[in-house]
């Protein structure tokens, strides 16, 4: 069976919150005009995300779709995943800018504009992490 450590999936919340908080700051920057704003969304995200991604990571984890105790990592999965990440993020995102910009449908106008731009970023960082060794003990080669 594989086995996934933390320190895997500390390193994916990292590096994803990286390119996620580039994402954000410029497109709250384009929709608000603001730079300032677009930069105190950003940070403000780096703290909630990192939190929520890497729980979001360990009940993915958990979840058993496995074949002959050997859990599936085919694209479904990263889908699935993408979707499910892209959910909880959006709505963190939109409340995160309805609070600092004051105002509801600034945090719609954001909110949605991720929900595009997160989710190709996303599925491609889950299959870069794919291909990547680091933390994962046992692994087989799945499709």
């Amino acid at each position: 069976m594989t086995q996934v450590s933390y320190k895997r999936h500390i390193a994916k919340t990292i590096t994803w919150r990286i390119v996620g908080t580039v994402d954000t700051i410029l497109l709250s920057w384009f929709i608000t005009g603001d730079g300032f704003l677009g930069l105190k969304i950003g940070l403000v995200e780096v703290i909630t995300k990192m939190l929520l991604y890497f729980f979001h990571e360990r009940v993915w984890y958990k979840i058993n779709l496995s074949k002959n105790g050997v859990i599936l990592e085919s694209r479904k999965r990263h889908l699935a995943k993408t979707f499910t990440w892209r959910t909880v993020g959006t709505i963190d995102t939109m409340l995160i800018s309805w609070i600092l910009s004051g105002n509801p449908f600034t945090g719609l106008k954001i909110g949605f504009a991720e929900l595009i731009t997160k989710m190709v970023l996303y599925y491609l960082h889950e299959r870069a992490w794919y291909r990547i060794d680091f933390g994962v003990k046992n692994r087989t080669e799945e499709t």
